[in-house]
């Protein structure tokens, strides 16, 4: 089964626990709202191509972790969006959580996302409890503080910003998780993996940087512009369109360099090559060639 199909698979699975007839039937809808349609689903399609490439010897627990992973994102999507944070209307080119089903509902199904995920994880350790139990771990540290994606928001309310600190925390902490996890769910060490994950979260920030200056609402499926909007740091707004392009560039051309050694280092590098390709904005793809 292509990755795609297989982490589809494991979150219909997945969101199949949150649907009982005795449950209050709007959170039950608000749940799959925010996880289907599921974008390009980039991070736990790192997961399981590092866990692959690893050996991937328990499948099962490396689709838990993917979809927890998944879980974690979209709830962070969910509460990105509201008024408190983004204020949002459109996600995936669809309304927000928040505009559909109201702020109650969307606080909680964001809280439901991530509880979740962590349920997702405990299920499917049996077989391999050190594992599962490492993979939890990560997967808060890399949520919570003072590493995680919640330390991420939480720079935005800081007077002073450390820019390589809130992209780590804010987009580089799940995919740090990403890259990690993938090798953990593999039973293989997760600190040579770390660089990795940092580096492609870091370019990933850096072209979703780029694309909300020079994109607009309808290409990007959501608000463009926030981040002028909302005075939040960026490397566009700190080093210009031209200087944004080259720290892109230099990041991608690291992350293929840090690749542990594993048997499928060269479609990890393939890997991260057709990423760069589809980070990249395509009015800057075009001025290139």
């Amino acid at each position: 089964m292509a990755l795609d199909g297989r982490i589809e698979a494991a979150m219909l699975q997945a969101m199949s626990l949150t649907q009982s007839g005795a449950a209050p039937a709007r959170l039950g809808a608000a749940l799959p709202y925010a996880v289907f349609p599921g974008g390009a689903r980039i991070r736990p399609t790192i997961l399981m191509s590092v866990a692959l490439a690893c050996g991937d010897d328990r499948p099962g627990l490396t689709d838990a972790a993917a979809v927890a992973l998944e879980l974690i994102h979209c709830a962070s999507l969910v509460h990105d969006d509201l008024p408190a944070f983004d204020n949002a209307d459109v996600r995936r080119g669809k309304a927000t959580v928040h505009r559909a089903f109201g702020e109650p509902l969307a606080v909680l199904a964001g809280d439901s996302l991530i509880v979740l995920a962590f349920e997702v994880l405990a299920s499917a350790g049996a077989n391999a409890p050190g594992r599962a139990l490492q993979l939890v771990r990560h997967l808060a540290q890399r949520t919570g503080m003072p590493m995680g994606i919640c330390a991420g928001q939480g720079w935005e309310s800081e007077a002073q910003i450390n820019l390589d600190a809130y992209h780590r925390a804010k987009t580089g902490a799940l995919f740090i998780a990403a890259t990690q996890m993938g090798a953990l769910a593999a039973g293989q060490d997760a600190e040579p993996w770390e660089e990795l994950g940092a580096r492609i979260g870091s370019a990933f920030q850096v072209a979703d940087d780029l694309k909300d200056a020079l994109m607009g609402a309808d290409e990007m499926g959501k608000p463009a512009g926030q981040d002028a909007a909302h005075g939040r740091p960026s490397a566009v707004a700190e080093l210009g369109i031209s200087g944004a392009v080259a720290h892109l560039r230099d990041i991608l051309g690291g992350a293929i360099a840090s690749i542990p050694a594993c048997p499928g280092e060269a479609m990890l590098a393939q890997m991260v090559r057709a990423y760069a390709e589809k980070m990249t904005p395509a009015r800057l793809t075009a001025a290139r060639g």
